[in-house]
């Protein structure tokens, strides 16, 4: 919650069964989020606060294997300059994971522009 919604906040009290409340609260416990946080957000039907940290752990995950694909690119790319040559069939192979990389990475991109819009409500 930032300053501006703090000084204007409002108190709801609603009444609920302790045994509910007491169920909510273990709930928030396990998945480490506030009461009032799962209350506003399953009321505006907001991604509770939990599972924006595992979505953007899944985005950090995702970026690793990324660059470890990138770093293997570069290094088939100085194996090559190295020896100066690479056979039809090795720039073929090559070729092929390249534009299945291109594909991939272009998924994952409008994945993540999804997931973007979601983290952004």
């Amino acid at each position: 919650m930032n300053k501006e919604e703090s000084k204007s906040s409002e108190v709801i009290f609603f009444r609920i069964k302790k045994e509910r409340k007491e169920k909510w609260k273990r709930m928030c416990r396990e998945r480490n989020i506030s009461l009032t946080g799962l209350i506003v957000d399953s009321v505006e039907n907001r991604i509770m606060d939990d599972e924006r940290r595992k979505v953007l752990v899944f985005i950090e995950k995702q970026d690793n294997i990324f660059s470890k694909i990138e770093n293997n690119i570069n290094q088939v790319a100085k194996m090559v300059n190295g020896q100066k040559y690479i056979s039809e069939i090795q720039l073929e192979l090559f070729s092929e994971q390249l534009s299945e990389i291109a594909i991939l990475k272009a998924r994952q991109n409008a994945i993540f522009e999804n997931i973007y819009a979601l983290l952004s409500k």
